[in-house]
């Protein structure tokens, strides 16, 4: 089976909600179910939380990140973690964890190599997103973290299909998104019960058209696709490399610029970038 007509396999099936999830995102999806749940209290929260070791480590960082941790006092347990964050960002993070496994376990060193560098790309997206909606676009921070932390859930699922579908990752990563990348991208996101909002913010990634400065959820995730150190293997071509693309995407904000304001904020980015390095 060539690529395109497995794309259109994968998409069809996705559309029909048939996906194969592995077993640790079904897992993971389970604890972020159970925190959604409107009677869910702290100490239930915290101790669902407690179940997924991987989970319980990246809530207690990000509550000692810069960005939630202005006061420098270290937090050491689960609970009050949970509570320094609030049940948003822990869903976040729950989140994080479910499009992170989502490639499972490949026994291809490539397709290993390929999830790990999806997820290095994913978390400085995330990162900066936050820090771009807080300090330029003058958005929500916690829903542009989330959109960053989904915004390539698509790419680790088509990683754990890769496996019955040998050659779906090579080729020129430009055609996807017409081969059915979009519609996979947003059954996945469906699944994991992603709001309106954020998937239009995606799909504004996945077209490419952003305004300077940025001003919607969709340039935001965009400025800070861009901006991202690390690219997604999943869209640049074999060998290519990357340019800083600092110089070509400033701006003026205000009485400021894009580049000095994030310079000023990239202690917050690399803490932030850091935490959810799962």
């Amino acid at each position: 089976m060539d690529r395109r007509a497995a794309f259109k396999e994968i998409a069809a099936a996705a559309a029909q909600g048939k996906l194969a999830f592995p077993t640790r995102a079904e897992l993971a999806l389970k604890i972020r179910r159970t925190l959604d749940e409107p009677d869910c209290s702290l100490e239930h929260a915290a101790q669902v939380v407690q179940t997924e070791p991987l989970l319980a480590a990246r809530v207690v960082a990000i509550a000692n990140s810069i960005t939630y941790n202005r006061s420098g006092r270290a937090i050491t347990d689960v609970r009050t973690a949970v509570s320094r964050l609030g049940f948003r960002t822990v869903r976040s993070l729950a989140t994080a964890l479910v499009t992170r496994q989502m490639a499972g376990t490949p026994n291809d060193p490539e397709l290993r190599r390929h999830a790990a560098e999806l997820w290095e790309h994913t978390a400085h997206v995330a990162a900066l997103a936050s820090v771009i909606a807080r300090r330029v676009s003058h958005l929500d921070p916690e829903t542009a973290l989330f959109a960053g932390i989904v915004h390539e859930v698509g790419g680790f699922y088509l990683i754990s299909r890769a496996k019955d579908y040998p050659g779906i990752l090579t080729g020129a990563p430009a055609d996807w998104v017409e081969e059915g990348e979009k519609e996979i991208s947003r059954a996945v996101l469906k699944a994991l019960e992603v709001p309106q909002p954020v998937l239009e913010a995606i799909d504004t990634l996945l077209l490419g058209f952003m305004a300077l400065p940025p001003v919607t959820l969709g340039d935001t995730l965009l400025l800070a696709d861009d901006l991202a150190p690390v690219t997604s293997p999943l869209r640049r071509a074999p060998n290519q490399s990357r340019e800083d693309p600092r110089g070509r995407i400033d701006a003026v904000i205000g009485e400021a610029t894009l580049v000095s304001i994030l310079e000023e904020s990239a202690q917050e980015v690399e803490s932030l970038t850091s935490a959810l390095r799962f």
